[in-house]
């Protein structure tokens, strides 16, 4: 399952995913993996969920965001929540122009039933349409 969690810049997208991250920890029973563009939430994301700030593996682009994410599930059998803030910001696109890593995404959380949750800075009626059915 895929979760979006939207709203224009400086509405609060990542404090909300950090809170939703870490309200998870206690009664998650798999791994948590918090992935961003920046160290600046490091220590407000608890220490129990992986934190990883991309900029240190030189992602760039759709695809390469595509494959890191799928890299970092792979390190892990039981992924069970996995935290993007700013997809669209890390992968260097607009959000109309990335249906296709959230098609891979979905089918990576059904396949290994896991939920990502994805912050993206547009109001909630300026969402492409393939993205409203994750609201």
């Amino acid at each position: 399952m895929i979760k979006i969690i939207c709203g224009p810049k400086g509405s609060g997208k990542t404090k909300r995913i950090i809170e939703q991250a870490n309200s998870t920890v206690a009664t998650a029973k798999g791994h948590l993996v918090f992935i961003t563009d920046t160290k600046r939430y490091m220590y407000d994301v608890n220490r129990n969920i992986r934190f990883i700030d991309v900029t240190d593996y030189s992602v760039a682009g759709e695809d390469a965001l595509c494959g890191f994410i799928k890299g970092v599930i792979a390190g892990n059998y039981d992924n069970e929540f996995v935290y993007v803030d700013g997809v669209a910001r890390i992968a260097g696109k607009d959000l109309k122009d990335m249906a296709q890593l959230f098609y891979m995404l979905e089918k990576i959380s059904q396949s290994r039933g896991m939920q990502i949750w994805i912050t993206c800075s547009c109001a909630e009626e300026e969402l492409p349409d393939y993205a409203k059915k994750y609201l």
